[in-house]
């Protein structure tokens, strides 16, 4: 088994090839680091940070999109939704009350829950070398072929669609 320390700094070789999909995304959702688990995955409440502070992995890459705000919904829909149908049959609550009640609570859940499924999703893009986090010496940078990408969309002309 290969024990010299990778790049980064972290592990070994050998445990560099084979990512551990389960603890990358319990990293991320603890905010942390995928690779290392040390640094701060964000630099904002939502804002992934560009590279880690602890290893230097770069973190932009990460392309989360939709899925974390899906992921939050369905989830605290299934909990909200359980929760007061549950309660509504055993105590009869005024409607009032269940607005009281559960209004904030899903917007308290849904604020806390969003950055730990960002962060897993992070996470999961990272264990899975998926957007760029591959490493490979095929992989380029992906910012500057954004940005050519980019320039070449905008120079060229839009075709009128007569919908």
């Amino acid at each position: 088994m290969e024990t010299a320390a990778t790049p980064n700094g972290h592990g070994t070789a050998l445990e560099d090839d084979r990512r551990r999909l389960w603890s990358a995304m319990g990293r991320g959702a603890l905010h942390r680091c995928p690779a290392c688990g040390r640094g701060a995955l964000f630099r904002a409440y939502l804002k992934p940070a560009e590279a880690c502070a602890a290893c230097g992995e770069a973190l932009f890459h990460q392309r989360a999109d939709d899925a974390p705000p899906y992921v939050t919904i369905f989830v605290v829909g299934h909990l909200i939704v359980a929760a007061a149908v549950g309660v509504d049959l055993a105590y009869a609550w005024p409607l009032w009350l269940h607005a009281a009640v559960w209004a904030p609570l899903t917007v308290a859940l849904s604020l806390g829950l969003l950055p730990v499924a960002k962060g897993a999703l992070i996470g999961l893009q990272w264990a899975l070398r998926m957007h760029g986090f591959g490493h490979g010496p095929e992989e380029a940078e992906v910012r500057p072929a954004v940005a050519r990408v980019g320039a070449a969309a905008e120079a060229r002309p839009t075709a009128r669609h007569p919908f």
